[in-house]
Protein backbone atom coordinates (compact mmCIF):
# COMPACT_ATOMS: atom_id res chain seq x y z
CA UNK A 1 0.00 0.00 0.00
CA UNK A 2 1.17 3.73 -0.75
CA UNK A 3 0.81 6.17 1.92
CA UNK A 4 -0.82 9.68 0.90
CA UNK A 5 0.48 12.30 1.19
CA UNK A 6 -1.15 14.74 3.37
CA UNK A 7 -2.35 18.02 1.75
CA UNK A 8 -0.52 21.21 2.07
CA UNK A 9 -2.72 23.40 4.49
CA UNK A 10 -5.09 25.57 3.16
CA UNK A 11 -3.79 29.48 2.98
CA UNK A 12 -4.97 31.73 5.13
CA UNK A 13 -5.10 36.05 4.74
CA UNK A 14 -3.83 37.65 7.23
CA UNK A 15 -4.42 41.14 5.90
CA UNK A 16 -3.44 45.00 8.44
CA UNK A 17 -4.37 48.09 7.81
CA UNK A 18 -2.04 50.77 8.81
CA UNK A 19 -2.61 51.96 11.96
CA UNK A 20 -4.67 55.61 12.23
CA UNK A 21 -2.77 58.12 14.35
CA UNK A 22 -4.83 58.77 17.58
CA UNK A 23 -4.42 62.50 17.77
CA UNK A 24 -8.01 63.40 15.17
CA UNK A 25 -10.54 62.41 12.98
CA UNK A 26 -9.01 60.92 9.72
CA UNK A 27 -9.24 62.77 6.50
CA UNK A 28 -10.36 61.00 2.75
CA UNK A 29 -6.45 60.16 2.05
CA UNK A 30 -6.18 58.28 5.16
CA UNK A 31 -9.19 56.44 4.58
CA UNK A 32 -7.89 55.44 1.01
CA UNK A 33 -4.42 55.40 1.83
CA UNK A 34 -4.71 52.17 3.99
CA UNK A 35 -7.83 51.64 5.64
CA UNK A 36 -10.19 51.02 2.82
CA UNK A 37 -8.11 48.96 0.18
CA UNK A 38 -7.62 46.15 2.87
CA UNK A 39 -11.43 46.18 3.11
CA UNK A 40 -12.16 45.72 -0.12
CA UNK A 41 -9.23 42.93 -0.09
CA UNK A 42 -10.82 41.76 2.86
CA UNK A 43 -14.38 41.76 1.25
CA UNK A 44 -12.91 39.95 -1.81
CA UNK A 45 -11.29 36.95 -0.28
CA UNK A 46 -13.99 36.59 2.23
CA UNK A 47 -16.39 36.48 -0.75
CA UNK A 48 -14.32 34.03 -2.36
CA UNK A 49 -14.42 31.78 0.80
CA UNK A 50 -10.95 32.14 2.16
CA UNK A 51 -10.42 32.24 5.72
CA UNK A 52 -9.09 35.76 6.60
CA UNK A 53 -8.72 37.55 9.31
CA UNK A 54 -8.61 41.36 9.14
CA UNK A 55 -6.36 43.39 11.74
CA UNK A 56 -6.13 47.11 12.72
CA UNK A 57 -5.75 49.63 15.76
CA UNK A 58 -5.58 52.78 17.03
CA UNK A 59 -1.64 53.74 17.29
CA UNK A 60 -1.91 56.20 20.05
CA UNK A 61 1.60 56.71 22.17
CA UNK A 62 3.98 59.17 21.25
CA UNK A 63 4.25 62.95 21.76
CA UNK A 64 1.11 63.68 18.82
CA UNK A 65 -0.85 62.27 21.73
CA UNK A 66 0.33 64.00 24.24
CA UNK A 67 0.03 67.02 22.34
CA UNK A 68 -3.24 66.48 21.11
CA UNK A 69 -4.48 65.81 24.64
CA UNK A 70 -3.00 69.00 25.96
CA UNK A 71 -4.63 70.85 23.39
CA UNK A 72 -7.81 69.73 24.36
CA UNK A 73 -7.33 69.88 27.99
CA UNK A 74 -7.63 66.45 28.63
CA UNK A 75 -5.59 63.28 30.73
CA UNK A 76 -3.84 61.58 27.57
CA UNK A 77 -4.96 58.27 29.17
CA UNK A 78 -8.54 59.94 28.72
CA UNK A 79 -8.66 61.11 25.51
CA UNK A 80 -7.17 58.43 23.56
CA UNK A 81 -10.10 56.36 24.71
CA UNK A 82 -12.26 58.75 23.70
CA UNK A 83 -10.79 59.45 20.26
CA UNK A 84 -10.64 55.75 19.72
CA UNK A 85 -14.43 55.05 20.16
CA UNK A 86 -14.43 57.92 17.41
CA UNK A 87 -12.08 56.17 15.18
CA UNK A 88 -13.97 53.02 15.78
CA UNK A 89 -17.33 54.36 14.87
CA UNK A 90 -16.17 56.43 12.03
CA UNK A 91 -15.16 52.59 10.61
CA UNK A 92 -18.17 50.99 10.56
CA UNK A 93 -19.57 54.53 9.27
CA UNK A 94 -17.59 53.39 6.20
CA UNK A 95 -18.30 49.86 6.42
CA UNK A 96 -15.04 48.67 7.19
CA UNK A 97 -14.97 45.41 7.87
CA UNK A 98 -12.15 44.83 10.47
CA UNK A 99 -12.36 41.65 12.27
CA UNK A 100 -10.52 43.41 15.32
CA UNK A 101 -10.07 47.11 15.94
CA UNK A 102 -7.72 47.26 18.59
CA UNK A 103 -5.19 50.32 20.60
CA UNK A 104 -1.47 50.36 21.37
CA UNK A 105 -1.64 51.44 24.74
CA UNK A 106 -3.47 47.85 25.93
CA UNK A 107 -1.87 45.61 27.80
CA UNK A 108 -0.89 42.83 25.15
CA UNK A 109 1.08 45.56 23.01
CA UNK A 110 3.09 46.84 26.19
CA UNK A 111 3.91 42.61 26.77
CA UNK A 112 4.95 42.06 23.29
CA UNK A 113 7.15 45.48 23.11
CA UNK A 114 9.16 44.83 26.26
CA UNK A 115 9.34 40.93 24.79
CA UNK A 116 10.95 42.18 21.67
CA UNK A 117 13.33 45.13 23.45
CA UNK A 118 14.63 42.22 25.74
CA UNK A 119 15.23 39.70 23.10
CA UNK A 120 17.19 42.83 20.72
CA UNK A 121 18.99 43.37 23.59
CA UNK A 122 20.35 40.05 24.59
CA UNK A 123 21.01 39.53 20.46
CA UNK A 124 23.25 42.23 20.33
CA UNK A 125 20.92 44.62 18.33
CA UNK A 126 19.88 46.98 21.18
CA UNK A 127 22.83 49.11 23.06
CA UNK A 128 22.17 52.00 25.30
CA UNK A 129 24.04 55.70 24.77
CA UNK A 130 24.66 58.71 25.30
CA UNK A 131 22.92 60.98 22.98
CA UNK A 132 22.13 64.65 22.92
CA UNK A 133 18.68 66.08 22.99
CA UNK A 134 16.96 69.56 22.83
CA UNK A 135 16.04 70.46 26.02
CA UNK A 136 13.16 73.50 26.84
CA UNK A 137 14.52 75.85 29.39
CA UNK A 138 11.06 77.50 29.62
CA UNK A 139 9.18 74.52 29.60
CA UNK A 140 11.59 72.89 32.38
CA UNK A 141 11.46 69.66 30.03
CA UNK A 142 13.42 67.69 27.38
CA UNK A 143 11.82 68.13 23.62
CA UNK A 144 11.56 64.38 22.11
CA UNK A 145 10.63 64.36 18.15
CA UNK A 146 7.05 66.26 17.60
CA UNK A 147 7.48 68.21 20.61
CA UNK A 148 10.33 69.98 18.53
CA UNK A 149 8.92 72.20 15.45
CA UNK A 150 11.44 73.65 12.76
CA UNK A 151 12.50 74.03 9.11
CA UNK A 152 13.74 70.95 7.50
CA UNK A 153 16.96 70.84 6.35
CA UNK A 154 16.61 68.70 3.32
CA UNK A 155 13.30 70.81 1.48
CA UNK A 156 13.44 73.80 3.26
CA UNK A 157 9.60 73.12 4.61
CA UNK A 158 9.02 75.57 7.52
CA UNK A 159 6.68 73.13 9.63
CA UNK A 160 8.40 70.06 9.62
CA UNK A 161 8.22 67.71 12.71
CA UNK A 162 11.50 66.59 14.50
CA UNK A 163 10.56 62.81 13.46
CA UNK A 164 9.59 63.10 10.06
CA UNK A 165 9.72 66.06 7.41
CA UNK A 166 5.51 65.56 6.31
CA UNK A 167 6.80 67.92 3.51
CA UNK A 168 9.86 65.22 1.64
CA UNK A 169 8.83 62.38 4.38
CA UNK A 170 12.83 62.36 5.19
CA UNK A 171 13.25 60.57 8.83
CA UNK A 172 14.76 63.58 10.84
CA UNK A 173 16.14 63.98 14.70
CA UNK A 174 15.04 66.71 16.72
CA UNK A 175 18.50 68.41 16.16
CA UNK A 176 18.36 68.11 12.40
CA UNK A 177 15.86 70.77 12.38
CA UNK A 178 16.64 74.54 11.35
CA UNK A 179 15.42 77.50 13.54
CA UNK A 180 13.61 74.81 16.12
CA UNK A 181 11.00 75.94 18.51
CA UNK A 182 9.10 74.25 21.06
CA UNK A 183 5.73 72.64 20.03
CA UNK A 184 4.86 72.82 23.98
CA UNK A 185 5.34 76.72 24.16
CA UNK A 186 6.50 77.89 21.00
CA UNK A 187 9.67 79.38 22.82
CA UNK A 188 12.66 79.44 20.84
CA UNK A 189 14.98 79.14 24.25
CA UNK A 190 16.28 75.62 23.71
CA UNK A 191 19.61 73.91 24.71
CA UNK A 192 21.00 70.68 23.96
CA UNK A 193 21.29 68.28 26.65
CA UNK A 194 22.87 64.84 27.23
CA UNK A 195 20.27 62.36 27.76
CA UNK A 196 20.70 57.98 27.99
CA UNK A 197 18.69 55.92 25.75
CA UNK A 198 18.67 52.70 23.51
CA UNK A 199 18.97 52.50 20.00
CA UNK A 200 18.29 49.77 17.81
CA UNK A 201 21.39 48.85 15.61
CA UNK A 202 20.11 48.91 12.23
CA UNK A 203 23.30 48.93 10.92
CA UNK A 204 24.13 45.57 11.91
CA UNK A 205 20.70 44.02 10.52
CA UNK A 206 21.03 45.65 7.48
CA UNK A 207 22.44 42.82 4.94
CA UNK A 208 19.71 40.53 6.02
CA UNK A 209 16.86 43.50 5.29
CA UNK A 210 18.51 43.87 1.95
CA UNK A 211 18.42 39.99 1.84
CA UNK A 212 14.51 39.89 2.78
CA UNK A 213 13.48 42.78 1.18
CA UNK A 214 15.59 41.49 -2.29
CA UNK A 215 12.92 37.96 -1.67
CA UNK A 216 10.18 40.20 -2.75
CA UNK A 217 9.87 40.58 -6.65
CA UNK A 218 6.41 41.19 -6.43
CA UNK A 219 6.00 44.26 -4.49
CA UNK A 220 4.94 47.26 -6.41
CA UNK A 221 7.44 49.91 -7.33
CA UNK A 222 6.76 52.05 -4.92
CA UNK A 223 7.21 50.01 -2.23
CA UNK A 224 10.64 48.59 -3.39
CA UNK A 225 11.95 51.72 -4.41
CA UNK A 226 11.60 53.27 -0.86
CA UNK A 227 13.16 50.43 0.80
CA UNK A 228 15.90 50.10 -1.74
CA UNK A 229 16.44 53.58 -1.74
CA UNK A 230 16.60 53.27 2.50
CA UNK A 231 19.05 50.62 2.12
CA UNK A 232 21.17 52.24 -0.17
CA UNK A 233 21.92 55.26 1.64
CA UNK A 234 22.75 53.14 4.72
CA UNK A 235 20.48 52.13 7.94
CA UNK A 236 21.42 54.40 11.36
CA UNK A 237 21.52 53.02 14.01
CA UNK A 238 18.09 54.52 15.63
CA UNK A 239 17.03 55.84 18.86
CA UNK A 240 14.03 53.38 20.25
CA UNK A 241 13.42 55.33 23.57
CA UNK A 242 11.63 58.63 24.23
CA UNK A 243 11.60 61.11 27.60
CA UNK A 244 8.16 60.66 28.03
CA UNK A 245 5.60 59.65 30.29
CA UNK A 246 3.08 58.13 27.80
CA UNK A 247 4.06 54.98 26.12
CA UNK A 248 5.32 51.30 26.97
CA UNK A 249 7.76 52.05 29.44
CA UNK A 250 11.44 50.37 29.45
CA UNK A 251 11.41 47.31 31.63
CA UNK A 252 15.90 47.85 31.83
CA UNK A 253 17.57 48.79 34.59
CA UNK A 254 19.43 52.42 34.14
CA UNK A 255 16.09 53.72 31.87
CA UNK A 256 13.42 54.39 34.50
CA UNK A 257 10.69 56.94 33.38
CA UNK A 258 11.62 56.46 29.41
CA UNK A 259 9.48 54.88 26.76
CA UNK A 260 9.52 53.14 23.74
CA UNK A 261 9.47 55.62 20.40
CA UNK A 262 6.09 55.09 19.06
CA UNK A 263 7.74 53.34 16.04
CA UNK A 264 8.94 51.06 17.88
CA UNK A 265 5.85 49.59 19.34
CA UNK A 266 3.05 50.44 16.60
CA UNK A 267 4.09 47.58 14.28
CA UNK A 268 4.06 45.28 16.91
CA UNK A 269 0.54 46.41 17.67
CA UNK A 270 -0.67 44.12 14.51
CA UNK A 271 0.52 41.15 16.45
CA UNK A 272 -0.69 42.60 19.87
CA UNK A 273 -4.30 43.54 18.41
CA UNK A 274 -4.35 39.95 17.47
CA UNK A 275 -3.58 39.12 21.13
CA UNK A 276 -6.70 41.14 22.24
CA UNK A 277 -8.93 39.70 19.63
CA UNK A 278 -7.86 36.34 21.21
CA UNK A 279 -8.39 37.23 24.21
CA UNK A 280 -11.99 38.00 23.74
CA UNK A 281 -12.76 34.64 23.17
CA UNK A 282 -9.67 32.57 24.07
CA UNK A 283 -11.59 28.70 23.59
CA UNK A 284 -11.95 29.74 19.83
CA UNK A 285 -9.71 32.52 18.78
CA UNK A 286 -5.40 30.95 18.94
CA UNK A 287 -3.34 34.19 17.80
CA UNK A 288 -0.09 32.84 17.61
CA UNK A 289 -0.81 30.52 14.98
CA UNK A 290 -1.35 33.46 12.76
CA UNK A 291 2.01 35.06 14.27
CA UNK A 292 4.06 32.53 14.91
CA UNK A 293 5.82 30.00 12.82
CA UNK A 294 2.50 30.66 10.47
CA UNK A 295 3.68 29.12 7.76
CA UNK A 296 0.01 28.94 6.05
CA UNK A 297 -0.47 32.29 6.24
CA UNK A 298 0.09 34.60 3.21
CA UNK A 299 0.49 38.42 5.34
CA UNK A 300 -0.96 41.40 3.37
CA UNK A 301 0.21 44.80 4.82
CA UNK A 302 -1.99 48.15 3.65
CA UNK A 303 -0.15 51.64 3.66
CA UNK A 304 0.33 54.95 2.67
CA UNK A 305 3.76 55.84 1.37
CA UNK A 306 4.67 57.39 4.02
CA UNK A 307 4.85 54.41 5.90
CA UNK A 308 6.61 51.90 4.59
CA UNK A 309 9.96 52.95 5.53
CA UNK A 310 9.24 51.48 8.66
CA UNK A 311 7.35 48.34 7.55
CA UNK A 312 10.27 47.76 4.71
CA UNK A 313 13.17 48.55 7.21
CA UNK A 314 12.34 49.26 10.84
CA UNK A 315 9.53 46.60 11.89
CA UNK A 316 11.35 43.65 9.77
CA UNK A 317 14.72 44.38 11.61
CA UNK A 318 13.21 44.50 14.96
CA UNK A 319 11.26 40.82 13.60
CA UNK A 320 15.01 39.73 12.37
CA UNK A 321 16.78 40.73 15.36
CA UNK A 322 14.44 38.51 17.70
CA UNK A 323 15.45 35.67 16.07
CA UNK A 324 11.90 34.06 16.77
CA UNK A 325 9.75 33.09 13.82
CA UNK A 326 7.48 35.75 13.37
CA UNK A 327 5.40 35.65 10.71
CA UNK A 328 6.53 38.33 8.48
CA UNK A 329 4.71 40.18 5.53
CA UNK A 330 4.58 38.57 2.30
CA UNK A 331 2.96 41.59 0.18
CA UNK A 332 3.31 45.39 0.87
CA UNK A 333 0.57 47.36 -1.29
CA UNK A 334 1.83 51.23 -1.08
CA UNK A 335 -0.10 54.27 -1.69
CA UNK A 336 0.79 57.66 -2.51
CA UNK A 337 -1.12 60.56 -1.49
CA UNK A 338 -4.40 61.86 -2.49
CA UNK A 339 -4.12 65.59 -2.82
CA UNK A 340 -6.49 68.38 -2.18
CA UNK A 341 -6.74 70.81 -4.61
CA UNK A 342 -2.91 71.05 -5.15
CA UNK A 343 -1.90 70.31 -1.42
CA UNK A 344 -2.14 67.75 0.78
CA UNK A 345 -4.64 66.21 3.02
CA UNK A 346 -3.61 66.47 6.87
CA UNK A 347 -4.72 66.08 10.07
CA UNK A 348 -2.15 68.03 11.95
CA UNK A 349 -3.15 70.99 9.69
CA UNK A 350 -6.77 70.77 9.32
CA UNK A 351 -6.65 70.69 5.51
CA UNK A 352 -9.43 68.39 3.89
CA UNK A 353 -12.67 66.40 3.99
CA UNK A 354 -12.58 64.28 6.62
CA UNK A 355 -14.34 61.49 7.48
CA UNK A 356 -16.59 62.65 9.93
CA UNK A 357 -17.92 65.58 7.27
CA UNK A 358 -17.75 63.09 4.53
CA UNK A 359 -20.06 60.68 6.28
CA UNK A 360 -22.78 63.98 7.25
CA UNK A 361 -22.60 65.17 3.42
CA UNK A 362 -23.75 61.46 1.74
CA UNK A 363 -23.41 57.55 2.40
CA UNK A 364 -20.20 55.80 2.68
CA UNK A 365 -20.73 53.94 -0.43
CA UNK A 366 -20.41 57.11 -2.85
CA UNK A 367 -16.82 57.68 -1.18
CA UNK A 368 -15.85 53.97 -1.35
CA UNK A 369 -16.60 53.91 -4.88
CA UNK A 370 -15.13 57.03 -5.91
CA UNK A 371 -11.88 56.73 -3.40
CA UNK A 372 -11.42 53.60 -4.92
CA UNK A 373 -11.70 54.05 -8.37
CA UNK A 374 -9.53 57.23 -7.81
CA UNK A 375 -6.79 55.12 -5.92
CA UNK A 376 -3.55 57.03 -5.81
CA UNK A 377 -1.32 53.71 -6.86
CA UNK A 378 1.15 54.96 -9.26
CA UNK A 379 1.58 58.42 -8.89
CA UNK A 380 0.16 61.19 -6.67
CA UNK A 381 -4.29 62.02 -7.37
CA UNK A 382 -6.11 64.98 -6.37
CA UNK A 383 -9.25 65.75 -5.15
CA UNK A 384 -11.61 68.01 -6.18
CA UNK A 385 -15.62 68.38 -6.13
CA UNK A 386 -16.34 68.49 -9.24
CA UNK A 387 -14.08 64.94 -10.12
CA UNK A 388 -16.09 63.62 -7.13
CA UNK A 389 -19.36 64.96 -8.94
CA UNK A 390 -18.90 63.92 -12.24
CA UNK A 391 -17.58 60.02 -11.01
CA UNK A 392 -20.50 59.72 -8.66
CA UNK A 393 -23.23 60.89 -11.01
CA UNK A 394 -22.03 59.18 -14.51
CA UNK A 395 -20.50 55.90 -12.49
CA UNK A 396 -23.33 54.88 -9.91
CA UNK A 397 -25.96 57.38 -11.21
CA UNK A 398 -26.34 56.69 -14.54
CA UNK A 399 -24.65 53.45 -14.95
CA UNK A 400 -25.74 51.10 -12.32
CA UNK A 401 -28.46 53.46 -10.54
CA UNK A 402 -30.37 54.00 -13.64
CA UNK A 403 -30.15 50.50 -14.64
CA UNK A 404 -31.30 48.77 -11.74
CA UNK A 405 -34.10 51.54 -11.78
CA UNK A 406 -35.54 51.82 -15.34
CA UNK A 407 -35.41 47.53 -15.59
CA UNK A 408 -37.41 47.02 -12.56
CA UNK A 409 -39.94 49.86 -12.84
CA UNK A 410 -40.38 48.57 -16.69
CA UNK A 411 -40.80 45.54 -15.78
CA UNK A 412 -43.13 46.00 -13.20
CA UNK A 413 -45.21 48.53 -15.71
CA UNK A 414 -45.53 45.61 -18.55
CA UNK A 415 -45.59 42.49 -15.97
CA UNK A 416 -46.32 43.28 -12.12
CA UNK A 417 -43.59 42.61 -9.67
CA UNK A 418 -42.05 39.76 -10.53
CA UNK A 419 -39.88 37.84 -13.31
CA UNK A 420 -42.28 37.42 -16.04
CA UNK A 421 -42.77 34.66 -18.34
CA UNK A 422 -42.39 33.50 -21.59
CA UNK A 423 -39.57 33.79 -24.23
CA UNK A 424 -36.42 31.86 -24.25
CA UNK A 425 -32.30 32.48 -24.13
CA UNK A 426 -30.88 33.55 -27.23
CA UNK A 427 -28.04 34.85 -29.17
CA UNK A 428 -27.93 38.41 -27.53
CA UNK A 429 -27.84 36.49 -24.03
CA UNK A 430 -25.01 34.08 -24.98
CA UNK A 431 -23.05 37.40 -26.24
CA UNK A 432 -23.70 38.95 -22.93
CA UNK A 433 -22.58 35.92 -20.84
CA UNK A 434 -19.45 35.62 -22.97
CA UNK A 435 -18.65 39.49 -22.08
CA UNK A 436 -19.74 39.26 -18.94
CA UNK A 437 -17.56 36.15 -18.26
CA UNK A 438 -14.17 37.96 -19.67
CA UNK A 439 -14.91 40.82 -17.80
CA UNK A 440 -15.16 39.16 -14.35
CA UNK A 441 -11.83 36.63 -15.15
CA UNK A 442 -10.27 40.34 -15.45
CA UNK A 443 -12.10 41.57 -12.37
CA UNK A 444 -10.97 38.70 -10.57
CA UNK A 445 -7.08 39.07 -11.36
CA UNK A 446 -6.87 42.87 -10.52
CA UNK A 447 -9.17 42.46 -7.02
CA UNK A 448 -6.25 39.20 -6.08
CA UNK A 449 -3.45 41.48 -7.14
CA UNK A 450 -4.58 44.11 -5.04
CA UNK A 451 -4.42 46.36 -8.45
CA UNK A 452 -7.66 48.63 -7.45
CA UNK A 453 -7.88 51.02 -10.11
CA UNK A 454 -7.97 48.62 -13.01
CA UNK A 455 -10.19 46.34 -10.68
CA UNK A 456 -12.91 49.34 -10.73
CA UNK A 457 -11.87 49.57 -14.25
CA UNK A 458 -14.05 46.27 -14.68
CA UNK A 459 -16.49 46.79 -11.92
CA UNK A 460 -17.69 50.06 -14.15
CA UNK A 461 -17.27 48.30 -17.33
CA UNK A 462 -19.71 44.98 -15.94
CA UNK A 463 -22.42 47.59 -14.99
CA UNK A 464 -22.14 48.96 -18.46
CA UNK A 465 -23.12 45.42 -19.91
CA UNK A 466 -26.35 46.17 -18.60
CA UNK A 467 -27.34 49.24 -20.25
CA UNK A 468 -25.47 48.27 -23.05
CA UNK A 469 -27.69 44.95 -23.08
CA UNK A 470 -30.92 46.50 -22.57
CA UNK A 471 -30.34 48.77 -25.46
CA UNK A 472 -29.70 46.01 -27.28
CA UNK A 473 -32.59 44.17 -26.50
CA UNK A 474 -34.68 47.17 -26.26
CA UNK A 475 -37.67 45.54 -24.63
CA UNK A 476 -39.68 48.79 -24.13
CA UNK A 477 -39.88 48.47 -27.89
CA UNK A 478 -39.91 44.77 -28.62
CA UNK A 479 -43.05 44.16 -26.15
CA UNK A 480 -45.03 46.49 -28.65
CA UNK A 481 -44.65 43.33 -30.75
CA UNK A 482 -43.25 40.36 -29.13
CA UNK A 483 -43.76 40.26 -25.53
CA UNK A 484 -42.19 37.33 -24.76
CA UNK A 485 -39.44 38.31 -26.16
CA UNK A 486 -39.63 41.16 -24.21
CA UNK A 487 -40.11 39.38 -21.16
CA UNK A 488 -36.89 36.93 -21.52
CA UNK A 489 -34.46 40.27 -21.79
CA UNK A 490 -36.09 41.40 -18.96
CA UNK A 491 -35.73 38.00 -16.92
CA UNK A 492 -32.26 38.33 -18.08
CA UNK A 493 -31.96 42.05 -17.42
CA UNK A 494 -32.75 41.31 -13.35
CA UNK A 495 -30.72 38.58 -13.32
CA UNK A 496 -27.92 40.95 -13.84
CA UNK A 497 -28.89 43.61 -11.37
CA UNK A 498 -28.01 39.89 -9.05
CA UNK A 499 -25.16 38.96 -10.68
CA UNK A 500 -23.69 43.06 -10.28
CA UNK A 501 -25.11 43.05 -6.36
CA UNK A 502 -22.66 40.16 -5.64
CA UNK A 503 -19.63 41.49 -7.40
CA UNK A 504 -20.42 45.14 -6.31
CA UNK A 505 -20.42 43.79 -2.33
CA UNK A 506 -16.76 44.48 -1.97
CA UNK A 507 -17.15 47.77 -3.38
CA UNK A 508 -20.48 49.28 -2.05
CA UNK A 509 -21.74 46.92 0.73
CA UNK A 510 -24.71 48.97 1.25
CA UNK A 511 -25.76 49.25 -2.19
CA UNK A 512 -25.49 46.13 -2.89
CA UNK A 513 -27.34 44.64 0.22
CA UNK A 514 -30.18 47.36 -1.16
CA UNK A 515 -30.17 45.65 -5.03
CA UNK A 516 -30.36 42.05 -3.52
CA UNK A 517 -33.09 43.13 -1.12
CA UNK A 518 -34.80 44.16 -3.89
CA UNK A 519 -35.00 41.03 -5.30
CA UNK A 520 -35.96 39.14 -2.34
CA UNK A 521 -32.59 38.07 -1.49
CA UNK A 522 -30.38 38.67 1.19
CA UNK A 523 -26.42 38.86 0.64
CA UNK A 524 -23.55 37.18 3.05
CA UNK A 525 -20.10 37.50 3.11
CA UNK A 526 -19.63 34.86 1.14
CA UNK A 527 -21.61 35.08 -2.01
CA UNK A 528 -19.65 35.33 -5.24
CA UNK A 529 -20.41 34.53 -8.95
CA UNK A 530 -18.67 31.37 -9.23
CA UNK A 531 -20.38 29.29 -11.75
CA UNK A 532 -21.12 29.22 -15.54
CA UNK A 533 -22.31 32.81 -16.46
CA UNK A 534 -25.20 31.27 -18.93
CA UNK A 535 -26.87 29.82 -15.72
CA UNK A 536 -26.47 32.67 -13.35
CA UNK A 537 -28.22 34.61 -15.99
CA UNK A 538 -31.22 32.47 -15.63
CA UNK A 539 -30.74 31.62 -11.91
CA UNK A 540 -34.30 33.93 -11.00
CA UNK A 541 -36.66 32.06 -12.40
CA UNK A 542 -40.21 33.45 -13.97
CA UNK A 543 -42.78 34.39 -10.77
CA UNK A 544 -39.67 35.35 -8.68
CA UNK A 545 -40.90 38.59 -6.94
CA UNK A 546 -39.29 41.81 -6.83
CA UNK A 547 -39.95 45.31 -5.48
CA UNK A 548 -39.20 48.31 -6.94
CA UNK A 549 -36.73 50.14 -4.87
CA UNK A 550 -35.86 53.72 -4.16
CA UNK A 551 -33.41 55.65 -6.50
CA UNK A 552 -29.87 54.22 -5.53
CA UNK A 553 -27.72 56.79 -6.43
CA UNK A 554 -29.14 60.19 -6.63
CA UNK A 555 -27.22 62.89 -8.19
CA UNK A 556 -24.83 65.63 -6.80
CA UNK A 557 -26.01 69.10 -8.33
CA UNK A 558 -23.83 71.88 -9.37
CA UNK A 559 -25.03 74.22 -6.26
CA UNK A 560 -23.87 71.30 -4.29
CA UNK A 561 -20.50 71.01 -5.62
CA UNK A 562 -20.14 75.20 -5.16
CA UNK A 563 -21.68 74.82 -1.42
CA UNK A 564 -18.70 72.42 -0.58
CA UNK A 565 -16.06 73.85 -2.47
CA UNK A 566 -16.92 76.99 -0.31
CA UNK A 567 -17.40 75.24 3.16
CA UNK A 568 -14.28 72.94 2.41
CA UNK A 569 -11.76 75.79 0.95
CA UNK A 570 -11.71 73.83 -2.59
CA UNK A 571 -11.12 75.77 -5.76
CA UNK A 572 -11.47 75.47 -8.91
Amino acid sequence: MHSEEAAPPMTRHLITSALPYINGVKHLGNLIGSMLPSDLYARYLRARGEEVLFICATDEHGTPAELAAREKGQDVAEFCAEQHQVQADLGAAFDLSFDYFGRSSSPQNKELTQHFGRKLLDNGFIEPRVTRQVYSIDDGRFLPDRYVEGTCPHCDYDRARGDQCENCTRLLDPTDLLNPRSAVSGSTNLEVRESRHLFLLQSKLADEIRVWVNRHQDWPVLVSSIALKWLDEGLHDRGITRDLSWGVPVDQQGMEGKVYYVWFDAPIEYIAATKEWADEDPDNRDWKSWWYEAEDVRYVQVMAKDNVPFHTVTFPGTILGSREPWKMVDYIKGFNWLNYYGGKFSTSQKRGIFMSDAIELLPSDYWRYYLLANAPETSDASFTWDGFAGTVNKDLADILGNFVNRTLKFCSSKFGEQLPEGGAIGAAETALAEALQQRLTAYNTHMGDLQIRKAMQELRAIWALGNEYLTEAAPWTVFKTDPDAAAASLRTAINLIRIFAILSAPVIPNAAARMASTLGIELTATDWVDGDILEELQRLEAGHGFEIPDVLFRKISDDEVAAWEERFGGSA
